[in-house]
């Protein structure tokens, strides 16, 4: 079996494993944690069968330290709490299809998804190269910086949220002063980051569709609008939305 056809397969049966999970579990939030871990599974696979470089090295440490602390961080906010309103939703939508669709528009659509969210580790690993280059570093240097709103936006928010005296308010300090989804700008910033380290590579133009992806899926998809939406008539959220960037962080306005 090729490389490809085996990758293809592993996605597949990692999407029916989570998808089996989900039903045991009685909830379809749990693609969230299989999100990040999905993407170490590919590039450990990856990295065990491809020769090694710098590059290969320094994309699979990126990928693993987004991939887990994601993962973590998730399954602890999830803790103890209901469904989320997302797939909450979904669920009472879909009624007696809700089985079907979620295997394929949850987790088979997730998998399709991440294959090409992933693809520059892919071509990282298919075009191994000697030492790093100038775009590796300022790549690094742009990936930091999602990093930082990415893991530090869901830090402040999970301590806000977790402090009864913040229940019915909004969220707009530390990061969240400055945009009003620190963690969305952080995840399309780290994967402009890894497309720039990978653009070194052979055929790494190519790789633009990872970051292109996901920057259309949370500006325009499933994240920003599906959010946003569940605070519509919320005074003050409205108030928030007048003065905070929704996605690029800017010093809020006087309003």
């Amino acid at each position: 079996m090729g490389h490809s056809a085996s990758i293809l397969l592993i996605v597949f049966c990692y999407a029916t494993a989570w998808y089996i999970i989900s039903l045991i579990k009685k909830r379809n939030d749990v693609a969230d944690i299989a999100w990040g871990v999905g993407y170490l599974i590919l590039s450990t696979y990856v990295l065990i069968t491809r020769e090694l470089s710098p590059r290969a090295m320094l994309v699979y440490t990126l990928v693993m330290l987004w991939g887990l602390r994601l993962a973590f961080h998730i399954a602890y906010r999830n803790k103890g709490k209901a469904e989320d309103f997302r797939y909450k939703k979904w669920r009472e939508e879909w009624g007696k299809s809700f089985y079907i669709r979620s295997f394929l528009q949850i987790y088979l659509l997730q998998g399709v998804v991440m294959l090409f969210i992933w693809s520059p580790v892919f071509i990282v690993f298919n075009n191994p190269q000697k030492g790093l280059w100038l775009l590796d570093y300022i790549g690094f240097g742009v990936w930091c910086v999602g990093f930082f709103f990415e893991a530090v936006g869901d830090f402040q928010l999970l301590r806000f949220i977790k402090d009864p005296r913040n229940n019915d308010k909004v969220m707009d300090r530390g990061v969240w002063r400055f945009t009003r989804h620190p963690n969305y700008f952080g995840e399309v910033t780290m994967w402009w980051g890894i497309f720039l380290i990978a653009i070194s590579s052979g055929n790494g133009i190519f790789a633009i569709i990872s970051p292109l992806t996901i920057t259309y899926l949370l500006l325009c998809v499933s994240g920003i609008p599906m959010l946003e939406s569940k605070y519509k008539g919320n005074l003050a959220y409205e108030a928030y939305q007048k003065k905070t960037s929704a996605f690029i962080p800017l010093p809020p306005k006087n309003v």
